[in-house]
């Protein structure tokens, strides 16, 4: 659950990692400049073609073998059309590479995947084994794409809205509408874009790819997929490694709430078992609190520059918009207890340049279809307002209900549902995998995305599994921690009996203290 929808309104999920670009024209989105789009239904087969043309070059593309998995897009109905979803092969960095190659599950859902590929191959990945990675169905370079540049464009201008202001949800809804009405113009069957048929998808790679046995890796809603995968087509897995868990039987849009409140509770316990932390900043949970209540009550508007330059923009902070940029990492753990104390003095400036952060967005690079079509189908039904209400009162009970109300990163979402119209998949989806094949379960303590503790839902019917849980690290572990590469090094090798020694006492990094 990366949602990257982090914004007012919305998007873009984890970690997000992306630069602000204009659409790509379609050669560029495509493995294939010739490369036709869907057509008729026919068995899956791998299709080789060209590497995508990304806007900043990959230097493992250079050498990979790509193309196209070519699987139809709704499995339910026969004679459908074809839909072609974009894989890369990455050549292993040893010259006597294992034969068991690992395959990787991105997080969003709707994240450019291929924009991952530097942050693997700096973690280790490929060091032994290929790295085989496929952009989940409608992302970016496959076909169809289910990018929404009006969504892009809007979360541009929300910065100047409060988070869960009239004006936000009228122009995000008018947003989603005008992309489902294109979407589905086109044909694109909306639906069809959910995490039975994105698991099912995997497994028809390997088979096309010919591979008889391999190990999966997946972070945030990559958990969630691998998990679902690892349920339904077992066959030919050798281990499964989840980085940041999102179980299916727990994904629900209240357990949002839940997840910001434990990793803002380990933050400042953090701080607090640090002298110097703990002096500078006595009380943070009071000041947060107090700060919640002040901006809700009395919203801020300032100019602020983006982190990375440009002109000044317009931005409000407000309640909700504090609580979200602390989830989405705008404002920086390390930083945060600087940021808050500085904002109760008056100057709310790390805050207001995170929030400018998100006026720049990366145009026509996250598919916000697939976002919404899996958290529609299978995050919200069953659920409801109140429920969300309720999660949020229990873990901030101090909190405005207009901040309450709405689920983190996913604001209006019950009316974004509505507008998307997408067919039930929770009770296919939301069942615990039960399973023999040896699992590592990583996890990050200052993770508010997806709680740490989320990780035993996983792990208690995985019955090989080894949990280590990583201090002072947030959403995606892997990338972030040297010690949580060597262990997943480890666990590739020696699945049963990975070393977790570099584990033991692991310490946060010190906290920015600020003078008084």
């Amino acid at each position: 659950m990366t949602l990257h929808r982090v914004n007012a309104a919305a998007a873009a999920a984890a970690l997000a990692c992306l630069a602000g670009v204009g659409p790509l024209p379609s050669s560029a989105a495509s493995p294939s400049a010739d490369a036709a789009g869907p057509s008729p239904a026919a068995s899956p087969r791998f299709v080789p073609g060209a590497c995508p043309r990304t806007p900043e070059p990959i230097e493992a593309l250079s050498t990979a073998r790509c193309g196209f998995l070519e699987v139809p897009e709704n499995r339910s109905r026969p004679g459908g059309r074809t839909i072609k979803l974009a894989v890369a092969v990455i050549k292993p960095a040893s010259a006597k590479p294992a034969a068991d190659p690992v395959v990787f599950m991105a997080g969003g859902p709707g994240a450019d995947t291929f924009d991952d590929i530097p942050f693997l191959v700096a973690s280790g990945l490929n060091k032994d084994r290929e790295l085989i990675v496929m952009a989940q169905r409608g992302n970016l370079y496959d076909q169809p794409n289910l990018a929404c540049p009006e969504v892009d464009r809007f979360n541009e201008e929300s910065v100047g809205f409060g988070w869960d202001s009239a004006a936000a949800k009228q122009l995000m809804l008018k947003a989603f509408r005008q992309c489902r009405d294109r979407l589905t113009a086109d044909g694109t069957d909306l639906s069809a874009y959910n995490s039975t048929e994105n698991a099912a998808d995997f497994a028809d790679l390997r088979t096309a790819l010919g591979i008889p046995l391999w190990n999966v890796y997946g972070y945030s809603y990559g958990s969630n997929l691998a998990l679902a995968y690892l349920r339904l087509h077992p066959r030919g897995i050798r281990s499964v490694a989840i980085d940041s868990i999102s179980p299916p039987q727990a994904t629900k849009l209240p357990w949002g709430w839940s997840s910001a409140k434990e990793g803002i509770d380990n933050t400042f316990d953090a701080c607090a078992a640090q002298p110097a932390c703990k002096s500078r900043y006595p009380d943070l949970r009071k000041t947060l609190n107090e700060q919640v209540r002040r901006l809700e009550a009395g919203p801020l508007t300032l100019n602020a520059t983006p982190p990375g330059g440009g002109k000044p923009v317009k931005v409000v902070l407000d309640g909700g918009t504090l609580l979200n940029l602390m989830v989405a990492f705008n404002v920086k753990p390390v930083d945060l207890p600087a940021a808050l104390e500085e904002l109760a003095q008056g100057n709310p400036e790390r805050f207001a340049q995170g929030r400018a952060k998100d006026s720049v967005q990366p145009v026509g690079m996250t598919a916000h279809g697939l976002t919404q079509s899996v958290a529609c189908s299978e995050w919200v039904p069953g659920t409801s307002e109140s429920g969300v209400l309720d999660a949020g009162r229990e873990a901030f009970p101090t909190w405005p209900e207009s901040v309450l109300a709405q689920a983190p990163q996913l604001p209006f979402e019950y009316d974004v549902c509505g507008v998307w119209k997408v067919a039930d998949n929770a009770a296919r989806h939301r069942v615990a995998t039960v399973s023999a094949v040896p699992a590592l379960v990583i996890s990050g303590t200052f993770d508010m995305k997806t709680g740490a503790s989320y990780a035993k839902d996983a792990s208690r019917t995985l019955s090989r599994s080894t949990s280590v849980l990583i201090p002072g690290i947030g959403h995606w572990v892997v990338p972030q921690s040297p010690c949580a590469q060597t262990v997943l090094a480890s666990f590739l090798a020696h699945p049963t009996a990975p070393d977790t020694r570099c584990v033991a006492g692991l310490k946060p990094a010190p906290f920015t203290i600020t003078p008084k």
